[in-house]
């Protein structure tokens, strides 16, 4: 695995995959860095490229579409229209010289920029037991990923009812709506031995589906 902003362009000639994260810059409750999502997709790409042969991490894709997180301070998104064409620009870019460019998506707010162009190919950090927003897994995998970025003493539960129930007043109002602190789960219990286990398993899931 190398990372593509280290590389000089004659080593990036006829690279067969490239792998580009995108994250998101917004509130993740009270504990979390803004960009936990950021963070997250580049260690699942790095993860990912160390078992794949011919592969660079691109630079990540640090804002995307995070307009539910829009009334809390310290939330940056560019919006679904505006993230699927600076998307499909750069994975044409990227085609001119790399075999393949697969986006890896941690955040579930991308996802309909990342459907509006069959261009665009792209996988999810994603487990079944991963919770909605700022809670057990998402702190669990900062405290094995940048602990000295987790404030604990801050953490707090959030509204943990499931998505089916809270999403149309999520719909309408944004996560505010729902959760008066950001948070949609409980982040107690938080490790960084379960951050590292649920990371073993996104690097798997995504492997997988590259095939």
């Amino acid at each position: 695995m190398t990372r593509l902003a280290d590389a000089t362009s004659p080593e990036t000639a006829g690279a067969g995959l490239v792998l580009v994260p995108l994250g998101s810059t917004e509130q993740h409750g009270p504990h979390l860095p803004l960009d936990t999502d950021t963070a997250i997709a580049v260690a699942v790409a790095e993860g990912v490229a160390a078992e794949v042969g011919d592969t660079w991490v691109a630079p990540a894709i640090s804002y995307g579409s995070s307009g539910e997180h829009q009334s809390f301070a310290g939330t940056a998104s560019i919006g679904t229209e505006a993230l699927t064409h600076q998307v499909v620009e750069l994975v044409r870019s990227l085609r001119t010289w790399a075999g393949r460019v697969v986006v890896v998506n941690a955040h579930g707010g991308n996802v309909t920029a990342l459907n509006a162009s069959d261009e665009i190919e792209w996988v999810p950090c994603a487990t079944e037991e991963v919770d909605l927003h700022a809670g057990l897994t998402e702190t669990s995998l900062m405290l094995h990923l940048r602990p000295q970025s987790v404030r604990l003493d801050r953490a707090e539960a959030g509204n943990t009812q499931p998505l089916s129930e809270i999403l149309p007043a999520m719909m309408t109002g944004g996560v505010e709506a729902v959760s008066a602190n950001g948070v949609l789960g409980d982040p107690t219990g938080a490790s960084a031995a379960e951050g590292a286990r649920v990371l073993k398993a996104m690097v798997a899931d995504v492997l997988r589906r590259l095939g």
